[in-house]
């Protein structure tokens, strides 16, 4: 079973829960049902002393945008 964030709309408690796909889990501060889904941030991994691999592939700043798919230009 996966864990999911929920936030629970009676009491605003944030809680991390393992629950199945169609289980409705129950507030573990107030006992509530009524638990909303919270988007997770992704989680990732890097070793320690490198960079990430499209850090390491920019140009420095003052040079522009690398590419049309550039990770420095903004996001719309």
């Amino acid at each position: 079973m996966p864990i999911f964030e929920f936030q629970c709309e009676a009491c605003s408690n944030q809680a991390e829960l393992l629950v199945g796909r169609t289980e409705r889990p129950a507030c573990p501060k107030c006992g509530s049902r009524k638990m909303e889904k919270l988007m997770s941030a992704a989680a990732g991994r890097v070793s320690s002393g490198s960079a990430l691999p499209i850090a390491s592939s920019c140009p420095p700043p003052e040079a522009g945008p690398c590419s049309p798919h550039c990770c420095r230009l903004p996001m719309n």
